[in-house]
């Protein structure tokens, strides 16, 4: 678990970094932008950024390793961090969304990180390490909000220019950390060289297909919700900053949180029930969202429950897809999983400005609905093909 603990460390590292601009994006975009519409643009952009650079990321890490593209990734951020917050102090948006969208292609490589943790385990404890890996993401829940807003005025002349540069220094130290690590592909040498199916072929199973669905709607949900309501919260509803921080800095921890116990969870209730749980909280949100109110109080139990409600689903649906391919297909299997979800996230995260600004917060979040509904079917359908398998 060594390797599993070192790889959550990193991830710590490198979330802080994009944490900081899921604070301080839709803020500074309200204020650097031509127009409104475009205030979520620079979080949109940086998930872009992670779903153009999936499958060029999948295919560097197969011919190179894992760690040298973890590490040059993370190198490639912290320059992008540093133009970031160069283009905060120039009021230049356009370059500001360019950073962002780097930033967000070396998410593409973080994201593997969980992939890579389960190389390290025996198959029964692939869900453990996915949490593992996850609990760095809970550190940075804190850290990257926190060093956001204190590092602010580190630079007098701009305010949260200085907030980038922390964050470039972030990226620096996971690469170092990452390179101290020994090489990864270690375990699977020999194995990996086993015969393959087709992408067809791996598609063409019913658990491939909830398995890419969970993490569709798990971030495409999360998301739309979450790019929005910095927006509908300091702009629309003019609650401070401090406010906003907050409730982001709340479903942030929501989020990952529950890493520490949700491969138990999954051990527990099983994969598909756990998605079935993970798919009612979200639900709930939705409902907290439209049935509560504006204050800030609203605002704080609706992004608690997407955050629980994303991790339970998420972890179980990465689970139930590690059980879809073989070793040797596991880079395909994975590139086209993580183009599926972060393509579907980025234009969920793209049209939250949009969609906030042309039918407001409530009808926001009811447009989700339709998803939510196609995952419980799914999770139910999983399961009973489970029981059947049992059987």
């Amino acid at each position: 678990m060594r390797n599993v603990w070192l790889l959550a460390a990193a991830q710590a590292l490198c979330q802080s970094g994009s944490f900081i601009v899921v604070l301080l994006g839709g803020i500074l975009g309200s204020h650097l932008a031509p127009s409104m519409a475009l205030a979520t643009l620079p979080v949109s952009v940086m998930i872009v950024g992670l779903a153009l650079n999936t499958i060029p990321a999948a295919s560097a890490m197969q011919r190179f390793g894992r760690r040298p593209v973890f590490v040059g990734s993370a190198l490639l951020a912290a320059v992008a961090s540093v133009c970031a917050g160069l283009a905060v102090a120039a009021g230049d948006f356009w370059l500001f969304c360019l950073a962002t969208l780097f930033m967000g292609a070396n998410n593409s490589v973080v994201m593997q990180y969980r992939f890579a943790a389960t190389e390290h385990v025996e198959p029964g404890h692939a869900s453990r390490a996915v949490s593992v890996v996850m609990t760095g993401a809970l550190v940075a829940a804190w850290l990257g909000p926190e060093l956001g807003a204190r590092a602010a005025l580190l630079v007098p002349a701009v305010k949260y220019v200085g907030s980038f540069y922390v964050g470039s220094a972030c990226y620096v130290a996971a690469a170092v950390l990452l390179a101290l690590m020994p090489a990864m592909e270690t375990r699977l040498k020999g194995v990996s060289a086993g015969p393959s199916r087709s992408l067809a072929e791996i598609a063409a199973q019913p658990d491939f297909r909830v398995a890419v669905l969970a993490g569709i709607v798990s971030y495409a949900v999360m998301s739309f919700i979450m790019a929005a309501t910095p927006v509908s919260m300091h702009v629309h509803d003019h609650h401070n900053e401090a406010a906003t921080k907050w409730v982001i800095q709340s479903h942030l921890f929501a989020m990952f949180l529950p890493s520490l116990v949700s491969g138990r969870i999954v051990g527990a209730l099983g994969i598909s029930r756990t998605m079935l749980v993970g798919t009612v909280v979200m639900i709930g949100c939705v409902a907290v969202a439209v049935l509560g109110g504006h204050a800030v109080a609203h605002y704080w139990w609706a992004l608690v429950l997407l955050g629980v409600g994303w991790n339970l689903l998420f972890v179980a649906g990465t689970t139930l897809l590690t059980t879809t391919y073989r070793p040797a297909e596991r880079f395909r299997a994975q590139a086209v999983n993580e183009f599926a979800v972060f393509g579907s996230q980025a234009v969920a995260s793209l049209m939250g400005g949009v969609v906030l600004g042309a039918i407001g917060w409530e009808w926001l979040n009811l447009v989700s609905l339709p998803l939510l509904a196609a995952m419980l079917v799914g999770s139910v359908l999983v399961g009973r093909r489970m029981r059947r398998a049992t059987a």
